[in-house]
This record gives C-alpha cells, sequence and structure tokens, in this order.
C-alpha cells in the first residue's frame, strides 16, 4: 500500500502554498479523480469556472505518477491552457508537493513535429517552390522576409517550437522550415537526430511523471500504429467539450485541383515529365468538376466522379511506383528528404481518393461512416480575394474510434466548465462513445435528448452513438461516472439571465431595427461594459456599425486588431464595448467592473448548410431518433453555455446575460436549452435589467 499522503491532505497543502483558499467543489472533484485512477473507471467531470479545477486533477495525477512510476498525459484543446499547465500551474505545484511526495515531480510538454523546426529541411532539405498563380508579389515577398528571419532564429532559439517565436510568422512561411511526422525521415535517418529540436522534446518528455499535450496529439496517438505518446495509463483531458471536433478535425481529409498541382510540383525532379503531366492532368480534371458543382454535401457520387476520381486515384498510384522508396540507392540526403515529402503527400491523397470512393459503396446515406463535400476555401485577403472549391472527407462520428483507442487503452478524466447539456452528461459522452447505460453513478437528472425510446424500440436512443448505431458491446470494462463538482458562485444572486421575449425571432436579413434599439438600450443602462457574442461576423460588424454613432462609448468588432489586442483593450477601459464572433465565445477571461453584460443576439444552432451536422442529424432522424435536438440543439447548448460562461469570472462578479433571440422563451426546445445555463435568475422584464444595470454603473469601480 502507498505510503504517500492521501490526495486531500496533498491538497489542502498545495493550496495553502499557493495562498490559495480551500473550495469544496475542488475537493470534491480531487477525490473523484483519485477514485477513478485507483479503480480504473472513467470520470467525467464539470468543474463551474473558479472551481480550481487544474489543480483538483493535477495532484492526484501527480500522486498517481510519483507512486506507480506511471506517466500520466493532460491534453487540452488550446495553447492558452497549455502555456498556464506548463509555465504556471505545474511548476508553481511540483514546488509545494516535493517535500510530502519525497522528490521533486517532473513534467514536459509534446507537440507535433510540425511545431519545430527542421533543421534537416533548413540546410539540407529542398524548399518548396511558391505558388504564383495563388499569392501577388506582396505576399510572396513576405514569405520570403519571413523565411530568412526563421533562419536567422535558428541560431538563437533552444526550442525551436513555433510558439517561442514572436512575433510569429504565417503558415506558409512557417511550413519551408518544418516538416510533419510522416514527411519527416525518421532519426534512424536523419544527421541532424541527435540535435532535432522535435526528437530532443520528444526525449525530454520520456521519463517524466506528467505530458502536457493537445487534442490533436491524442488523435494521432490513437490513429498510429506507432507510439507517438509515451506508455502511459491515465489521460486528462481538459476542455473535454472541445474533443469531437477537435478529433474530427484531424481525421477530416481534402483534396483539391490546386493541392494536386502542388504534389505534382514536389514530384517534378523525382519522376519523368510524362508522369507529372498525366497527375496534373487528372487534377486539372478534378476542378473542372468542383467548378460546375454548387458547394455542399454529396449524397450520391455526380455524374462523371467516379471515373474522375478513381483515375486521379491510378495517377496518384502510379507517381509513387515511379518515385521509389524514399531512400534509393545512392540516393543522398537531400534527394532523400524530397521523396519522403513527396510520398508523403502522394500517400496522403491517394487513401483520401480511396476513402472517398469507399464512402459510396454504402447506398443509403444515413449508414455511410463518413460525409463527402464541396466546400469555399478562401484565397488572398481584401478586395482581391477569391474562393476555390475543395473536396471533403470527414467522420460521421468519432465515438467509436475513441471507444476502441481512447477509452480502451487508458483510464480517461474528461472535464471542462460546461460537460451537462439538457442536465446531464449523457448527450456528449455518446459523442465520446460512451453510452448512457455504461454510466455506474445512476441516471442523471433531467431529461435530455437521448430520452429513452419506447418499450417496444429494441435500441434505447441513449444506447446509439452519433451514427445511430449501437456502441460497443465491451460494458464489462468501459464504465464511466459523471460528476458536476459545482461552482463558488452564488448564480441567482450574482447575475441576471434575461431573454428578450418580446423580440421578432431572428431573420436572414440581419439585426432587426427594434433588436438594435434593444442593444442600445442595454449597453446605455450599463455604461459600455458589455462583451457582444454574435453568430457571426457579418451581424456583430453590422451592430458595430450601426451603434457607434448612437452610443457615447466605444465599441471594438473582432478582425480591427489582434484577439488578443482587442480584449486587453476591451479589459483595460470599463466604458468599452467589445464585439465579435465565435472565439469570443470560449476565449475571454475579463474578470472585474470591465464586463458587466454580456449580450447574444441569437441561439448559436449550426449553420443550415453545415454538411456534416445536417449528416450527422440526418444519421439520427433515420434510426428514429431526434436529430434536432442530439445534434444542432446540443451544438446551441454547449455554445451557450460557454458564452455565458463569459459573465461570471470571480466570485465578486455580478451582471446580466441578455439572450436577444425570442426563440429560447417560446419554442418547444427553449427549456432544453436553458436546463443548460447556470442558475442565473432569470426574466423577460427589459426595466428590471436595466435598472439592475444601472445600479452597478453607480458602484464606483473597484
Amino acid at each position: 500500500m502507498s505510503q504517500l499522503p492521501p490526495v486531500t491532505e496533498l491538497l489542502d497543502g498545495a493550496v495553502t502554498a499557493l495562498s490559495g483558499r480551500r473550495r469544496d467543489g475542488q475537493v470534491r472533484m480531487a477525490s473523484a479523480v483519485a477514485h477513478a485512477i485507483d479503480v480504473g473507471e472513467h470520470l467525467a467531470v464539470q468543474a463551474g469556472t473558479g472551481t480550481g479545477k487544474s489543480l483538483a486533477y493535477l495532484v492526484p495525477a501527480i500522486r498517481h505518477a510519483v507512486d506507480s512510476g506511471d506517466t500520466v498525459v493532460v491534453s487540452t484543446a488550446t495553447i492558452a491552457l497549455q502555456r498556464q499547465l506548463v509555465e504556471r500551474d505545474l511548476p508553481r505545484l511540483a514546488d509545494a508537493l516535493t517535500g510530502p511526495l519525497g522528490r521533486k515531480p517532473t513534467f514536459a510538454i509534446l507537440k507535433g513535429r510540425a511545431n519545430y523546426l527542421c533543421l534537416h529541411k533548413i540546410h539540407a532539405g529542398t524548399v518548396e517552390e511558391p505558388d504564383n498563380e495563388l499569392f501577388d508579389a506582396f505576399e510572396l515577398s513576405r514569405t520570403g522576409r519571413e523565411v530568412t528571419r526563421l533562419r536567422e532564429w535558428l541560431s538563437d532559439t533552444e526550442t525551436g517550437d513555433r510558439d517561442d517565436l514572436s512575433p510569429g510568422v504565417t503558415d506558409r512561411a512557417w511550413r519551408q522550415v518544418s516538416v510533419s511526422a510522416r514527411e519527416c525521415l525518421g532519426a534512424a535517418h536523419c544527421t541532424y537526430a541527435d540535435d532535432c529540436f522535435a526528437e530532443r522534446s520528444r526525449r525530454a518528455s520520456a521519463q517524466v511523471d506528467v505530458i502536457v499535450t493537445n487534442h490533436a496529439m491524442l488523435a494521432i496517438d490513437a490513429m498510429s500504429p506507432a507510439n507517438v505518446l509515451p506508455e502511459h495509463d491515465v489521460v486528462i483531458i481538459d476542455e473535454a467539450h472541445e474533443l469531437v471536433d477537435r478529433i474530427t478535425a484531424v481525421t477530416t481529409d481534402e483534396v483539391s485541383a490546386a493541392s494536386v498541382a502542388n504534389l505534382s510540383r514536389r514530384c517534378g525532379k523525382l519522376v519523368d515529365e510524362e508522369t507529372v503531366d498525366a497527375l496534373l492532368g487528372a487534377g486539372e480534371q478534378l476542378g473542372e468538376l468542383l467548378e460546375s458543382m454548387p458547394p455542399g454535401e454529396w449524397t450520391s457520387l455526380p455524374s462523371g466522379a467516379a471515373a474522375i476520381l478513381a483515375m486521379l486515384r491510378d495517377r496518384l498510384w502510379q507517381t509513387r511506383t515511379a518515385i521509389g522508396p524514399a531512400r534509393g540507392a545512392g540516393a543522398d540526403e537531400s534527394t532523400a528528404a524530397a521523396r519522403s515529402a513527396a510520398l508523403t503527400g502522394i500517400d496522403d491523397a491517394h487513401d483520401m481518393i480511396v476513402r472517398l470512393l469507399g464512402t459510396f459503396d454504402e447506398p443509403d446515406a444515413s449508414k455511410r461512416r463518413d460525409v463527402v463535400w464541396v466546400g469555399l476555401e478562401r484565397i488572398g485577403r481584401g478586395p482581391a480575394a477569391s474562393t476555390r472549391p475543395v473536396l471533403h472527407v470527414a467522420p460521421l462520428s468519432v465515438g467509436g474510434l475513441l471507444r476502441s483507442t481512447l477509452f480502451s487503452g487508458a483510464t480517461v478524466i474528461l472535464t471542462s466548465a460546461t460537460l451537462t447539456i439538457g442536465g446531464n452528461f449523457d448527450a456528449l459522452a455518446a459523442t465520446w462513445g460512451l453510452p448512457a447505460d455504461a454510466r455506474t453513478d445512476g441516471p442523471s437528472p433531467g431529461k435530455g435528448a437521448d430520452t429513452p425510446a419506447a418499450d417496444d424500440d429494441p435500441v434505447p436512443l441513449r444506447d446509439l452513438t452519433a451514427t445511430g448505431q449501437i456502441a460497443p458491446s465491451d460494458s464489462g470494462r468501459v464504465r464511466w461516472t459523471g460528476l458536476d463538482a459545482g461552482s463558488p458562485f452564488d448564480y441567482p444572486k450574482s447575475a441576471i439571465l434575461y431573454v428578450a421575449r418580446h423580440l421578432p425571432r431572428p431573420g436572414r436579413d440581419g439585426l432587426a431595427p427594434v433588436t438594435l434599439d434593444e442593444i442600445a438600450g442595454l449597453i446605455t443602462a450599463a455604461g459600455g461594459r458589455t462583451l457582444g457574442l454574435f453568430s457571426s461576423m457579418r451581424a456583430a460588424r453590422e451592430a458595430t456599425d450601426a451603434l457607434t454613432p448612437r452610443l457615447n462609448v466605444p465599441i471594438l468588432c473582432q478582425g480591427d486588431d489582434t484577439t488578443s489586442s482587442l480584449v486587453k483593450r476591451f479589459a483595460d477601459d470599463p466604458a468599452t464595448c467589445l464585439f465579435g464572433t465565435l472565439s469570443l465565445w470560449q476565449g475571454v477571461d475579463v474578470p472585474g467592473p470591465s464586463l458587466s453584460l454580456v449580450l447574444i443576439d441569437r441561439i448559436p444552432f449550426p449553420r443550415p448548410d453545415d454538411p456534416l451536422a445536417t449528416a450527422r442529424q440526418r444519421a439520427i432522424d433515420a434510426r428514429g431518433g431526434n436529430g434536432f435536438l442530439s445534434v444542432s440543439a446540443n451544438h446551441a447548448a454547449l455554445l451557450l453555455a460557454q458564452g455565458t460562461g463569459r459573465l461570471l469570472r470571480s466570485v465578486d462578479d455580478r451582471g446580466v446575460v441578455a439572450i436577444l433571440d425570442s426563440r429560447l422563451a417560446t419554442a418547444g426546445y427553449g427549456g432544453y436549452l436553458m436546463a443548460s445555463l447556470p442558475p442565473f435568475w432569470r426574466t423577460t422584464d427589459s426595466s428590471v435589467v436595466k435598472s439592475a444595470l444601472s445600479r452597478l454603473t453607480a458602484v464606483p469601480l473597484r
């Protein structure tokens, strides 16, 4: 039996050492995490802002790592949280726990290879030729200057980590000096392996107690036949509400005429001209096909698409065969690097086409594993910007992947400030591949989208994954528990949730005049201090342009400057308002008097032309479920919870969340969405809200 102090004692000591104070929710969460690790049972924890969830999972994680000698992986969705953990939380916590644990805990950050400078590519590799058709002279010159700066930075940096470069560079410039994991020659074949920044980082993380990484690396580790992450037995997923979207992004492939043209150029010096021309011609035919198609989902292969895609697949394979192995006889390092990069691109494109064609082997669209659609990619900036069509293929669900890899290989703790939707954990758990009947803590309160089916239905809807397929039957081993750790905030006394029931339903023609009047009245009562969260950039800009001349307070709009600069200006001046869209819904942390009012213009349902959301909704409908609730409403509920969470960031904060979409009060699904929000005091009376805001404004600034 372990001789180390219990988790609660370690947590108390750490909180005292860090000049914090005991929080009941933090203790409950730490105890639950420790229990889950001990019994090997997955745990979903909702921990509201102010709970101190980082310490609540780091303390039991570190204790387990020191006690067992096993590594714990902590995964986040954002760079900001990674930096917080590695630069602030873990160093301080390691110092605080050194005495009680008998040694100093160790930790490291692990990122993908593409985040680091590649010494081989810089010194011996072949830099890609610029795409002159797509980038004007200014862009090409800018890329050249940035690559020169990166080469100079090489002599100064000790990490080679892109995140340590300030100011940053464009993605195009960075690609000139970095490689993906598949493009890498490998340590056994690279002259620079001993000094390689990525290898150095990987070696440093091999024997530590805690590894901090991101959701994308989790996905790559799950899909790779080789171990990307060191051996581990516990995974902690912070910002778990973003897990499905991040895994989906990693498992989404795309192809376009431009990408095939880039491949052709990359292969130009490796194969004969005839082979290159054949590949380029196949890509041009794909481009002509996509140009003739409207954007949107392909529920069946358009006329002529099968032949064009099959030809492209064959041309890609012929090119691969002509290139030969990455390290052919007598090949120097430069040639080997060029071959490796070309083969990686060829293989990825070929596999994508095979995957895409295979999707349509299943005639029933609701039963397919993947979704195929044409989207538009923006090229350039400003008035000269244009778009080009791109063909995408993405998984209908990632629940099966997560269930068979992540949850079968380690004990997983999933946490966020917002994990319950409609009053329980079941909706998000189903998207992770964890069905409701595998939960060991009994039924969650409330009635959500995954309501059990009728008695004569052999498959309860709560047991369906996003595809409508029954979750894997591995119920003997895969078990999970849900815990709401609560929040230190007194929600009913700290904030008001105002739903503008009297306003017209939002339409497609922009903000109604009466809605703009409502916004103006609320901001005036608040004396500025407003974060406006809009469903589109067009709406945010429209509101900014309409209200700036009407109000005597500054209004900043996302896009006018970098988001971080705008948030700083907003926080520094209580009279200022900030309007924006998606990244502000989840990325703003402004405690204090600068934020007293959060405005939400409409319920953030997915766009009606979102092909992936539409396909997921259709699949659930086809199996007798409620696709709208399971997909669109759950998406909206999660974003609403994130948006309303911007208001209270400390126990002293007070204010109003104003939702200007009357459907929240009048539609049948309104109650389900409201059940996902904090228990603020609620009203539909604008006069009550304006009076409360005016009283807040009269309080001297702290």
